[in-house]
């Protein structure tokens, strides 16, 4: 069986990414409106109707500006922790609303999503891993350092979305204002090219295929240089340097080996008929 991913944006402005099988699928964060997901979604041959359920990893507005109309309009169930949802004085219909729980999975028709947290400055920040039985996906954007955790599901995945923020060199030559320049780079801010190609090289599996590196800085990375430093030490995965301006095409992700997620039951599963 294969997974299908793309990123419909990503970047300060807007983040979202999509990942499913032939019947259904999710969506991480939804920092795009409504009509711009429509409107990506279907120039990437992509349904609507077989999205399930959104995934919030933090508060903050490219994140999540999209989802009330998008919950709204398909009746679709948002999963958002309580402090999270708190702190994002965003509209949502209360029937569509759900909880979930730090590395207990929750069960979306044929798919099965954990949640890990991380680090970020934020309410109750959270990354995850989408899986069927055989293939485990990332989306680990918005991370100030890559932490044990971190470590522990990137080593598990068949394609990552990895953040690689900013070149640190850029930014401390830039003239973003001191406190700035601390927030990203601190523990709780941003992972910087340096950060996420050390944890590629030292940490990725024999069974990665693909590398989409995500949440580039406008003012403070490369796209050109991004995609050159990973190349470099790609080996066999194939590396794609995802867009702030458009949706990356579709990738297939089939299993080299038969995945195993290392993480505790599923604490819920969302009926799909």
């Amino acid at each position: 069986m294969s997974l299908f991913i793309a990123s419909l944006n990503s970047g300060s402005n807007a983040n979202c990414y999509y990942v499913g099988n032939a019947a259904e699928a999710v969506l991480v964060d939804a920092g795009l409106s409504l009509r711009e997901t429509e409107k990506r979604m279907r120039g990437l041959g992509l349904e609507m109707e077989k999205v399930k359920a959104i995934f919030v990893s933090h508060e903050h507005s490219d994140h999540i500006t999209g989802l009330p109309g998008i919950s709204r309009k398909y009746r679709m169930p948002v999963y958002i922790t309580k402090a999270t949802h708190s702190n994002s004085n965003i509209p949502l219909e209360e029937e569509l609303v759900r909880d979930f729980v730090a590395e207990k999975a929750v069960g979306i028709g044929g798919l099965s999503v954990t949640a890990f947290r991380k680090s970020h400055d934020a309410a109750d920040p959270h990354s995850f891993v989408i899986s069927d039985e055989q293939v485990n996906i990332g989306v680990f954007t918005d991370i100030g350092h890559p932490c044990k955790r971190t470590i522990r599901f990137f080593k598990q995945c068949h394609a990552v979305f990895l953040e690689s923020n900013y070149c640190a060199d850029m930014l401390e030559k830039g003239n973003y204002p001191y406190h700035l320049k601390r927030r990203i780079s601190g523990d709780d801010g941003h992972l910087s090219n340096d950060q996420a190609l050390e944890l590629f090289i030292r940490h990725r599996p024999r069974h990665l295929s693909h590398l989409i590196l995500s949440h580039l800085s406008k003012n403070n990375n490369d796209p050109a240089l991004v995609n050159r430093l990973f190349t470099e030490k790609a080996g066999p995965v194939q590396v794609f340097v995802a867009s702030r301006y458009e949706a990356s095409p579709v990738f297939t992700i089939a299993s080299r080996r038969k995945a195993v997620l290392v993480t505790a039951p599923p604490v819920s599963q969302l009926k799909l008929f």
